[in-house]
């Protein structure tokens, strides 16, 4: 694996000119022609002759460090509250946080106006979704970036992700990265983090994309509602020439029609509504396959000649959400004026992504890995296993940590209204201590909320502190024919590579790397 190199040579630019577009409330010993030689919201990355800009965040606020800052060279600080106890020349802003994100625009030269952005927002599938983008742009001959929750990648470069969306500064950065490597879309997760703190603002998207919602970082951002509102201004901020992709199937979603300035397009795979609709799904084997139907001409006519009223997609990725995600890829790729046996080949060599109802075993019996980040995600999860053909369902599930009581309730309910359907025959949880770091620690209201839903559902759920001891009571039952099913965010991202381990052992050194392989390039899992 490389790493993009994100050092810049010093591009010494005026503060006037990195102040341009920021709306300035007042300034103190301020010199607009002074050259400054990087911008900065870490103290301890600043430059000398930077600008600092003080930031607040959930943990700690910026404007503490602006001494710091300036002994490690800060000549100017953006802030929001003047910090008189600090000489150095402040400029005062309603939110620093957008100031940040225009100076990163400013000071790379604004390079997402240089490249076709595509962006997309989702409780769920937005990895999925953005990683079959990338796959078809690639099967079209285009050099394509990547931004997301697993990686960061410009051309054949990549370095592993610390956020789904990068800090504002630093997403300019890549995106600058990305334009003097030669990459011309970029196809990124945007988080509804990321829109709540800014990071994308200045940001010029072209496509734009929501493909589901539901509860989900509720503790985060209060209520639903606001959650909703948040994750809708990727749509509602939009500019008027971009184009706004819609899943129809969601009444909320869909209603973002009327109330977006870019013009929209629709899919759905239930309903008969979509500008692209879904036919003929057959999902016997866990792998889709389906005909999409063109409702609306109109909608690509400006980027597509041609455009067959229907044609075929396979997937060799499984799951119900797949279908969703695809359609979704179908749509944006079509809009990009991608032709429609490029999207056919693309979907079908795509492989999938990590943890995205992942296939790691498949002979005498299946293991397949997801990330059941949330209700909405846990039933498109378990409603593919409803249709799949198998003997017995093992589940081992690592609780959701520091996510709060309402997300790890609304789990718990929802597999169990699930597990009452399917052929449940290990039910096993984990609270992965081992496993995780102190932001997915599991608190023990966390743990107690899971235990109760599921005993109140009549569901008797052993809790073993460590991953590997939960994983081998699936190991212990399996039988022919059976689906062992890893389940949870962090706390089960290594439970594919420890599970596949103890596959190995006393296998042949030839054995071992084929049962590996499914695992051998993860970038998920401590």
């Amino acid at each position: 694996m490389l790493n993009i190199r994100l050092e810049k040579e010093r591009n010494f630019m005026k503060l006037s000119e990195l102040l341009k577009n920021i709306e300035v409330k007042e300034m103190k010993n301020i010199l607009p022609e002074q050259e400054i030689s990087a911008v900065a919201y870490h103290s301890g990355k600043v430059e000398k002759n930077g600008l600092f800009v003080c930031i607040k965040g959930y943990k700690t606020d910026g404007h503490k460090y602006l001494q710091n800052a300036k002994d490690n060279g800060a000549v100017v600080a953006i802030v929001e509250e003047f910090q008189n106890q600090v000489d150095i020349p402040q400029i005062r802003v309603k939110n620093s946080r957008i100031a940040l994100a225009t100076a990163g625009a400013n000071y790379y030269s604004n390079p997402s106006e240089k490249l076709t952005v595509i962006g997309i927002t989702a409780t769920n599938g937005k990895t999925t979704t953005a990683f079959m983008v990338d796959e078809i742009l690639k099967c079209a001959g285009i050099k394509t970036g990547i931004v997301g929750t697993v990686m960061i990648k410009a051309g054949d470069e990549m370095i592993p992700s610390e956020l789904t969306t990068p800090e504002s500064l630093d997403l300019q950065k890549y995106m600058a990265k990305m334009v003097e490597f030669g990459v011309t879309h970029l196809t990124m997760e945007v988080s509804s983090s990321a829109l709540d703190l800014h990071r994308v603002h200045d940001t010029d998207f072209d496509l734009v994309c929501f493909n589901n919602i539901s509860r989900e970082h509720i503790d985060l951002h209060g209520s639903f509602e606001e959650y909703f509102s948040i994750k809708s201004s990727l749509l509602k901020n939009a500019k008027r020439t971009a184009k706004a992709v819609i899943n129809a199937d969601e009444e909320r979603i869909s209603d973002l029609q009327t109330a977006v300035l870019a013009q929209t397009c629709t899919y759905t795979v239930e309903k008969k509504d979509g500008d692209l609709q879904c036919e003929n799904l057959d999902l016997s084997t866990g792998r889709a396959t389906w005909t999409v139907k063109v409702t609306n001409q109109n909608k690509f006519s400006s980027v597509q000649k041609n455009l067959p009223d229907c044609f075929d997609i396979q997937l060799s990725v499984p799951g119900y959400h797949s279908v969703y995600n695809a359609m979704a890829a179908i749509e944006l790729c079509l809009l990009a004026g991608v032709e429609v046996l490029v999207i056919q080949k693309g979907l079908y060599q795509f492989r999938g992504v990590e943890r995205r109802f992942q296939f790691l075993y498949e002979e005498e019996f299946k293991i397949i890995d997801d990330h059941f980040a949330n209700a909405g995600n846990i039933n498109v999860t378990l409603s593919t296993l409803e249709k799949m053909k198998y003997n017995h369902l093992h589940l081992v599930y690592a609780i959701r940590g520091n996510r709060g009581v309402i997300v790890n309730e609304e789990n718990a309910r929802m597999m169990a209204r699930w597990l009452k359907k399917l052929p449940i025959k290990t039910l096993v949880a984990t609270k992965s201590i081992s496993h995780t770091g102190e932001k997915d620690a599991v608190t023990e209201q966390e743990t107690d909320i899971f235990q109760s839903v599921m005993k109140e559902q009549g569901m008797e759920v052993a809790i073993y502190d460590e991953l590997s001891d939960a994983v081998d009571v699936a190991l212990s039952h399996v039988g022919k024919d059976d689906v062992i099913l890893l389940a949870g965010c962090q706390g089960m991202d290594s439970g594919g590579k420890i599970i596949l381990q103890k596959l190995s052992e006393g296998k042949s050194e030839e054995e071992k790397n084929k049962i590996m392989s499914p695992v051998k390039d993860r970038m998920c899992g401590i």
